[in-house]
């Protein structure tokens, strides 16, 4: 099969139906040699790219290819969500080796990449596909938009804030040491045992956090400040909002929220679930901060929509004085100890 004949393998019919709604805002999309798209009117564009490697962040004992299709989408689209922008587009770059993936199996990755794709209403509309010596390798571009001026950075954090999470942390680092623990090729997450399924299911099809993102989007201006996605554990996204704002963090451990799978399973394999929440990564909730005197109003938004917002920390000034940048109380009333820069680092 050459590349242009996988290509359509891969795409069609998905790329015709995805090309023609007009509500998509896509004049052209795969089958030219670029994309022609149609932005919002009074809108700016956020644009953003995420990769994904085999041996680096999937092996066959924890994906399956429909799995990584799927995450790669996506983890990219998370970053959509942390800008508090609406999801629109994406292009798809794939590096394959030959030798080693199938087509067959090159099209299950496709339906779960499209499959996370149509959920969160995103046309693809184009990419690139080569060859690898050695090793697969996705890329995802999103292009999203954000209301004119409106986009939530991390850098946007005041020292006064509440830092808040959008979910419980940890499950999916949680969710690898089982799958590597078992050093089992890949299967269905239902025939997992029942306790380690949220945990499984958290690793392999994480869901970016729109339904948040838009309640902040929603908030008055300058409700929300800072805005991160955990993809690389809290944290490092603490610190990236931190270092970005010029501020210092003080998260309490006490009110860093796990799921009951997470301590269950972190006890029976002698592991302290709040180290996984720390530098696991991988959850794509949001941390972000909000000021002191909206954020019982923002909880309550939350609420009314039937979601819940977790306040884990607070916002200061800059300490000159010991340059800790992020700093955790992991036992009430005790002392506030600085965190490592840890978290994952592809370069450390």
């Amino acid at each position: 099969m050459d590349e242009f004949a996988l290509i359509r393998r891969l795409n069609r019919p998905r790329s015709d139906r995805g090309a023609a709604p007009a509500a998509s805002g896509v004049k052209m999309g795969i089958g030219d040699d670029a994309a022609v798209l149609r932005p919002s009117s009074g809108r700016e564009l956020v644009v953003s790219c995420d990769t994904m490697v085999e041996t680096v962040h999937f092996k066959p004992e924890t994906m399956r290819s429909d799995d990584i299709g799927y995450k790669a989408m996506a983890a990219a689209l998370s970053d959509l969500a942390a800008m508090g922008a609406e999801p629109r587009w994406a292009l798809v770059a794939l590096t394959v080796p030959p030798q080693s993936w199938t087509a067959d199996e090159l099209r299950e990755l496709y339906d779960g990449l499209y499959a996370c794709a149509d959920r969160y209403g995103v046309a693809v509309v184009g990419g690139d596909t080569t060859s690898s010596p050695a090793g697969l390798t996705v890329t995802v571009t999103v292009i999203g938009e954000a209301a004119d001026g409106r986009s939530l950075l991390r850098s946007a954090a005041e020292p006064g804030d509440a830092v808040f999470v959008t979910g419980p942390l940890g499950g999916s680092a949680a969710g690898l040491h089982a799958l590597l623990a078992r050093g089992e090729r890949a299967g269905p997450i239902e025939r997992l045992p029942e306790p380690l399924q949220p945990l499984v299911r958290a690793h392999r099809r994480p869901e970016p956090r729109f339904d948040a993102a838009r309640l902040l989007a929603a908030a008055e201006p300058g409700v929300c400040g800072a805005l991160n996605d955990v993809s690389d554990g809290l944290a490092s996204e603490a610190r990236e909002i931190a270092e970005a704002s010029g501020v210092r963090i003080a998260l309490d451990g006490a009110s860093i929220p796990l799921a009951d799978e997470l301590s269950e399973y972190a006890a029976s394999v002698g592991a302290d679930p709040l180290e996984w929440a720390l530098y696991g990564g991988e959850d794509f909730e949001l941390v972000g901060t909000v000021r002191r005197d909206r954020a019982e109003e923002l909880a309550a938004a939350f609420e009314r929509a039937g979601r819940r917002i977790w306040f884990v920390g607070q916002v200061s000034a800059a300490a000159a004085e010991d340059g800790a940048a992020v700093t955790i109380v992991r036992e009430p009333g005790g002392a506030e100890v600085p965190l490592a820069k840890n978290g994952y680092n592809h370069f450390a």
